[in-house]
């Protein structure tokens, strides 16, 4: 039988380190919250390869003196825990295992000043050994230099990826925590080239939008909202992209907790959850969320990286911000894309040649001859125009009564209807542009949306009772889960009950989900309670059949409307929220100005 035995310290060090430092991105996120809880104002961060050949983090905090730096190298010593009390952290980093682990594999220069000191204090430490002591000149605060990470170490230095890849996640780290603290100045280089720069002292909204995407701030809502929770309020701010504003990938969703960066699938379930009937399965909305909530109701203390946070009442977090999301983009969300694509608009501002036609004409008139035509060609052209003109002079059919028509577009923001281009999209003149309104998607929007208000999603959760109850077998945590959320469940019209220690009984089904399958409903409905503790995922689901209904009862493309018709669905889209954009995200309409029209004819 093998004998157990202490583990040398180098050893526990590099395990240690095995748990913090997984890659340069780690290191730099450990020492940039390291200046923050120092109290830093400015804090410049230097990279080389990604992080592979160097990393330095220069801040004007608080400093340290040649003793609290011996300390700070030593394993869970921290300034950062005045007593006990873990579960009341306020600061980034508090287990004390930062520095020590990453100058367990790397080679670490550590310099320091103190404010009001003379001189500073430099300690080099090269994988763990101490191998240079002593002054250092700097200005008040401290620099730190990560040098050859993973070098003695190359089972672990073969696993990194590409320079390229670790300066993506280095960026992207430096970016959150600039974006978690708009009060601190920020600069980031790689290999002597200056990234970006953010000044201390900016608004949430103009920090996020500077550092995520300046299109953001014409494309997005700002959100503050709160709400009682245990002996304190949550808190939610930010700045949420339009539902038409979207990705590809859901790299551009940054959220915190009480300032501190996080990647938690409770909350980015939420963030689905709020976007589900705006956004097409494939895209992901762009966003920058703040919660703050009070230091009891969140665990901070459960991933080493501290990464990830557990909630004391996740139900209620994950309902306070889809609540929040919803009310915010209710309010702001009739805009919708700020202008066509450029790629569009590019096709118009070509010149058309006799000898081939302009890009946006090429769909109808590809095979035509663009040559200089013939003079008898000319000759039965002016003939076949008079036999027309004399045809088309005759009334065509009856007018619109004038009084029908508004004759002012500035009192409307989507202007007034001036017709229909193949029976499928509305143009209107506005006070400042042309709009033009695709009328199946914007109609759909406006159905789904009185279906809500009326109370529509109480009567689709009717029950379909079934006719024989049918048995669906689970695993015991998965019908225990289920148990939970009986009460939860039957206001929505799934009727279920215990079956025994591994099933469930399923006695009805909410009516318009009566041709759904019990056993793949209650395995979604399980799968996602484990996931986020809380199912909104049958609620989803009826909120899927409002928006399939809302499709099949509005105006379909293809569909004449007359001009009354046109106005009364543009007046209707302005009083609707989330008018901007269909059931699945695609804009509604979208605004020409004047200017851009002016230009197409060289006017401008």
């Amino acid at each position: 039988m093998p004998q157990i035995r202490r583990l040398p310290e180098t050893l526990v060090n590099r395990i240690a380190a095995g748990e913090v430092v997984e890659r340069p991105a780690s290191a730099l996120k450990e020492l940039v919250e390291n200046a923050i809880d120092a109290g830093a104002t400015r804090i410049s961060v230097s990279i080389v390869d990604g992080g592979l050949g160097s990393i330095e983090i220069t801040d004007n905090g608080c400093g340290m003196s040649p003793e609290e730096m011996s300390l700070a190298l030593e394993r869970h010593a921290t300034s950062k825990l005045p007593d006990e009390a873990i579960e009341q952290v306020a600061t980034l980093g508090f287990r004390g295992e930062a520095l020590p682990s990453i100058a367990s594999v790397s080679r670490l220069t550590l310099e320091s000043r103190p404010q009001g000191a003379e001189q500073g204090w430099k300690r080099v430490v090269d994988h763990g050994a101490l191998v240079e002591e002593g002054p250092a000149a700097l200005p008040p605060g401290t620099r730190v230099r990560v040098e050859n990470l993973f070098g003695k170490i190359p089972a672990r230095r073969k696993f990194l990826r590409t320079p390229r890849s670790e300066y993506a996640a280095c960026q992207d780290v430096v970016k959150r925590l600039a974006m978690a603290r708009p009060d601190i100045g920020f600069t980031l280089e790689h290999g002597g080239r200056r990234i970006f720069q953010v000044q201390p002292g900016e608004e949430v909204t103009a920090r996020v939008a500077q550092i995520v995407a300046r299109e953001l701030a014409d494309n997005g809502v700002e959100i503050e909202l709160e709400r009682p929770s245990g002996e304190g309020v949550m808190r939610l701010s930010g700045v949420a992209g339009l539902p038409t504003y979207n990705r590809g990938i859901a790299d551009h969703q940054y959220l915190f907790v009480n300032g501190r960066p996080v990647k938690d699938r409770l909350l980015t379930g939420a963030v689905r959850g709020a976007y589900a009937d705006m956004l097409a399965r494939d895209r992901h909305a762009v966003l920058a969320l703040f919660l703050e909530i009070p230091f009891a109701d969140v665990d901070v203390n459960v991933h080493p990286a501290k990464t990830e946070v557990r909630f004391r009442d996740a139900q209620a977090v994950r309902g306070f911000i889809v609540s929040g999301l919803r009310q915010a983009l209710s309010t702001g969300d009739r805009r919708s894309a700020q202008a066509p694509d450029s790629g569009a608009m590019s096709r118009w501002q070509v010149e058309p040649t006799r000898d081939e036609p302009a890009p946006a004409m090429r769909s109808i008139s590809s095979g035509r001859d663009w040559s200089q035509p013939s003079p008898t060609r000319v000759a039965e052209a002016r003939t076949a125009w008079d036999t027309m003109a004399d045809t088309l002079a005759a009334p065509q059919g009856r007018a619109e009564a004038a009084e029908a028509l508004p004759e002012e577009a500035e009192d409307y923001p989507l202007g007034i209807a001036r017709g229909q281009v193949a029976n499928t999209y509305i143009v209107a003149e506005a006070k400042d542009g042309l709009v033009i309104v695709d009328q199946h998607a914007a109609h759909e929007r406006i159905v789904l949306e009185r279906l809500r208000a009326a109370g529509a999603a109480d009567k689709v959760a009717a029950s379909q009772a079934l006719l024989m109850p049918e048995v669906v077998e689970m695993d015991e945590p998965s019908c225990d889960r289920l148990e939970e959320q009986i009460d939860h469940f039957a206001p929505l019209g799934l009727v279920i009950e215990r079956f025994g220690p591994g099933a469930m009984l399923v006695r009805a089904v909410p009516g318009t989900l009566k041709r759904a399958d019990p056993e793949a409903l209650l395995t979604d409905l399980a799968d996602d309670l484990a996931k986020h503790g809380s199912s909104l995922l049958l609620g989803e689901k009826i909120e899927h059949v409002l928006a399939t209904m809302a499709c099949h009862g509005s105006v379909r493309a293809g569909r004449p409307l007359n001009v009354a018709e046109m106005n009364a669905l543009l007046r209707e889209m302005e009083s609707t929220p989330r008018s901007g954009q269909c059931n699945h995200g695609r804009p509604t309409w979208v605004k020409l100005s004047m200017e851009d029209v002016e230009k197409l004819f060289g006017r401008h």
